[in-house]
């Protein structure tokens, strides 16, 4: 049996963007995703197994039965909110459901393993732009469970041989350029989805969470990341790492901010449609300036955002949100 690569969380938005643009780079893969947030329809290429990552069986089973030769893992809660309220679900699935992947992979020699991580492993920006070398503080569980994951990673690493790539990602945005894969979180929480479905009419009115940031229009100021430009940050990272069998990590942004009223601004002129919206509280734990460092990822892996123009991202997750949601 041909070596594949195990997409665990590949029915979800980034990871169903990476296993297309794995399969398009012909990798073959396997899609192992409960369905909690995944859809089963996103998985249009390679194989599909509905499992947990808390199965120890079933995971055992899934490499038993493949000839599986690296890991490209999505497979985490990701609400800032909800890990605040409800620790415990995020540290269940986050962190000890990850270790029983490592364990299965410990167990079946396989020793190459590609991170979902997050920008909320540095918590609040000592200095802009964010660099890799940049303090790690996470304020939230969330973002905890991802630094927590980088630390064991490094352990198994030493005493397993496990190589991996942690990729910490700012803010995941757009479609895929033919419409046939997109964002669709329930709840959602994303920025472009909630000013579309405005834009819709599915909502009367966008909120924007306070206007007293020290930001240049006083809203928070975030770097936005085509989806399509994460995944072929996935597909260069695999490879790189099976090639040199070197574990690192790579921060993965546009490396230019926007704030959240440029982003209204920009929506509006790209669809055409006015967007109401009013002025709410500040939200606890939100920097006022996000924006990364991606020199890095550039120089060793050959990385560049190709698709992270605002025009970009807005006009496929318009293209997408259309066909998606529009009645």
């Amino acid at each position: 049996m041909d070596k594949c690569i195990l997409v665990i969380g590949g029915a979800g938005y980034i990871g169903s963007h990476t296993n297309k643009l794995l399969t398009d780079n012909d990798y073959r893969t396997l899609v192992y995703d409960n369905l909690v947030y995944g859809h089963r329809e996103f998985v249009k290429w390679g194989d599909f197994i509905l499992g947990d990552t808390s199965d120890i069986d079933q995971l055992g089973l899934t490499f038993k039965q493949y000839n599986i030769h690296a890991v490209v893992y999505f497979s985490a809660f990701a609400y800032v909110g909800e890990s605040v309220k409800n620790p415990s679900k995020y540290y269940t699935n986050n962190v000890a459901n990850t270790i029983n992947v490592l364990n299965t992979m410990v167990k079946h020699d396989v020793k190459y393993f590609v991170f979902s991580s997050s920008c909320a492993v540095f918590g609040e920006p000592t200095y802009l732009p964010i660099d890799e070398a940049h303090p790690k503080n996470p304020v939230n569980p969330y973002g905890k469970t991802k630094l927590i994951v980088e630390e064991i990673l490094k352990d198994y690493d030493k005493a397993y041989g496990i190589k991996h790539i942690n990729l910490r990602y700012f803010n995941a945005a757009g479609a895929d350029h033919n419409a046939r894969i997109g964002e669709d979180h329930n709840p959602e929480t994303h920025i472009i989805p909630l000013l579309l479905d405005t834009a819709m009419g599915k909502r009367d009115t966008f909120t924007i969470f306070g206007d007293d940031y020290k930001s240049k229009d006083g809203t928070c100021v975030r770097d936005y990341i085509h989806v399509e430009d994460l995944a072929d940050a996935h597909l260069k990272a695999l490879a790189w790492l099976m090639k040199n069998n070197i574990s690192e990590s790579f921060n993965l942004g546009y490396d230019t901010g926007f704030s959240v009223k440029e982003l209204i601004a920009a929506t509006e002129d790209i669809i055409n449609i006015k967007i109401p919206y009013i002025m709410g509280g500040k939200r606890e734990g939100d920097p006022a300036v996000l924006v990364s460092s991606s020199e890095k990822a550039k120089e060793i892996l050959g990385w560049k955002c190709e698709h992270s123009s605002l025009d970009n991202i807005i006009t496929s997750a318009w293209e997408w949100h259309k066909k998606r949601f529009k009645k």
